[in-house]
């Protein structure tokens, strides 16, 4: 499992404020272009956190989730 970087340790998903998209970071260990993209929301500031921390407040907000997170659910 990645490291959580310290300001967003304590949250799951976390949302870049100039694509309005959002991140699992429980997908970063396993996707390294997730894990990328949370390092550069990061290093640019622009991160966006959620509470409660689910991606349906992240919706709610209007963020999309990333294509990593669709993958990573199950099909009903």
């Amino acid at each position: 499992m990645v490291s959580r970087p310290t300001a967003l340790e304590h949250f799951r998903y976390v949302g870049d404020k100039r694509t309005q998209v959002v991140y699992d970071q429980d997908l970063a260990g396993a996707d390294p272009a997730v894990a990328e993209a949370i390092a550069a929301i990061v290093a640019a500031e622009s991160y966006a956190c959620f509470g409660p921390d689910e991606l349906r407040e992240a919706r709610n907000r209007g963020y999309r989730p990333h294509r990593s997170i669709a993958a990573a659910t199950p099909a009903d």
